[in-house]
């Protein structure tokens, strides 16, 4: 993973952008899991939405540096 982006002459950190990327990925995610009904069987739904958002973005992370798992 390059450490830098290069956006138009603006040098933005990569993982900045893979943060924005999975916060939309996880905003689509949190609403096709409520239109399916999964939320009654969550206990805590927030800390569930936060722990969804940083497994996306530990998940993209490992796949953009080729990590195996």
């Amino acid at each position: 993973m390059t450490p830098e982006l290069d956006i138009y002459g603006i040098y933005v950190p990569t993982i900045g952008v893979l943060a924005l990327a999975c916060f939309f990925a996880s905003a689509l995610a949190r609403r096709l899991l409520a239109m399916a009904g999964f939320y009654r069987l969550v206990w805590h739904r927030p800390l569930f939405d936060a722990a969804l958002y940083f497994c996306l973005l530990g998940a993209a992370a490992l796949i953009l540096n080729r990590i195996p798992l």
